[in-house]
């Protein structure tokens, strides 16, 4: 089931909680919510294999981030520093998220 509001977002510190990078953490580069994913900076590396063109002038094997699913990331709280579940609340008539653990708001 595909929904619009994701406990992550760009710029986020997150902790891989599944996969081939289980207790990694990084920085969410990108969030892709029509496919449920996020890029991790330096999670779930991939090598392509790119032909020169324009943009790349020398072609070969390149390593970059492949997206990872939403659900196998969690948010790191900054004042607690651990991953933590992300609840929302109300503050000054704005919707903002908070830490479940010590109750800072993130936003």
């Amino acid at each position: 089931m595909k929904y619009e509001g994701f406990h992550i977002k760009k710029n986020d510190t997150v902790k891989i909680i599944a996969g081939k990078d289980k207790g990694k953490s990084g920085k969410v580069l990108r969030v892709i919510p029509k496919k449920d994913r996020a890029i991790v900076e330096k999670i779930n590396m991939v090598k392509r294999h790119m032909k020169p063109n324009q943009q790349t002038r020398q072609g070969g094997i390149l390593e970059r981030e492949a997206p990872i699913h939403i659900s196998n990331v969690m948010l790191i709280c900054s004042k607690c520093t651990d991953p933590t579940r992300v609840g929302y609340k109300t503050v000054d008539d704005r919707k903002v998220r908070y830490c479940k653990k010590c109750e800072e708001v993130i936003d």
